[in-house]
């Protein structure tokens, strides 16, 4: 059996896990035409093959849909869309029970859930808080709080006039933030990634101090977790967050919102209600629950476990 594996090349969580599949089964990697099935491990690429009219015929199609927008951004181009990928597909691949239930009533094909492997050679334990800190000049004595997920829509910022990304949830982060005010003194914000435009302007409003670490590398993304005394996840519709697994490997204190892949990772009490912020003041974190949970779908741990449940390898 030979697998060709699709994915966006766009710098993207999805480009990793791609390429990390290409990398661990090298004997099942084939070319699009000369491959058994074909794996688009993002919608659009099959949407594209679609489209352009190149996908080959008498393949196997496994396309992967971790997520859709707020009901208020699905138009009628998106669900005629949605029935291409779904009538070209012999196969839909969910990565997380959250999203399969929100997704699942825009496809008619037979459907598998799923979740995606985690890189514990990537993301891990550093057990020196004060000296990273320090490395980053970063304050030790803050209580320092993390998100590394873009907050702001990209058609806002040429305009300036930086529009929250609602699915990734950045007004309920700041939120959060002063919520937490009130029960941790000299909180700070650390943010990664790009497109942070919205939560910057929010928290300079709010006078709350951050720094900024811009598209980093991985090696250095993971210190910067390690720097963190917690991470938030605010958002009010994902397929991962990729965030909730790392932070379950390198051991990073995280509170989250009921969404994507948080139920199989994160301890039941470290869930807060996005309509109800005020709710994070009861929340608790297990860093070694969220750990074990993380290592279960490990890239060692799990990914022969994956390849049997989505190609039926024996």
């Amino acid at each position: 059996m030979k697998i060709c594996v699709l994915y966006p090349n766009e710098n993207w969580i999805l480009d990793r896990l791609g390429k990390k599949w290409n990398f661990e089964n090298k004997n099942l990697v084939s070319n699009i035409h000369n491959c058994d099935i074909i794996w688009c491990l993002a919608h659009y690429k099959l949407l594209k093959l679609i489209k352009k009219k190149k996908l080959p015929k008498n393949k196997l199609v496994i396309t992967s849909i971790h997520h859709i927008p707020l009901p208020d951004k699905i138009n009628e181009n998106k669900i005629i869309n949605y029935k291409l990928v779904d009538n070209h597909s012999n196969l839909i691949h969910y990565t997380s029970g959250i999203s399969k239930n929100i997704i699942s009533k825009y496809f008619k094909k037979p459907k598998i859930l799923l979740p995606l492997w985690n890189d514990e050679k990537i993301w891990f334990n550093i057990n020196d808080k004060n000296g990273l800190r320090k490395k980053y000049n970063i304050d030790p004595k803050c209580f320092l709080i993390g998100t590394f997920q873009r907050d702001t829509e990209g058609h806002s910022i040429k305009n300036q006039k930086f529009l929250p990304k609602l699915e990734k949830g950045p007004d309920i982060f700041i939120k959060a933030v002063m919520k937490l005010k009130k029960k941790h003194k000299n909180i700070k914000v650390l943010l990664g990634g790009w497109r942070r435009q919205f939560v910057i302007k929010k928290l300079e409003e709010n006078k709350i101090d951050y720094y900024y670490y811009e598209r980093k590398g991985l090696n250095i993304v993971n210190e910067l977790y390690n720097c963190l005394d917690l991470y938030i996840v605010s958002s009010r519709r994902e397929g991962g967050p990729r965030a909730i697994n790392e932070c379950g490997l390198n051991k990073t204190p995280i509170l989250t919102t009921r969404v994507g892949i948080s139920e199989i990772i994160c301890h039941p009490k470290s869930f807060f209600d996005g309509n109800r912020v005020e709710t994070i003041l009861d929340c608790e974190t297990d860093i070694e629950f969220n750990f074990q949970n993380a290592m279960k779908y490990s890239v060692e741990n799990y990914m022969k476990e994956f390849n049997q449940k989505l190609f039926n390898i024996k």
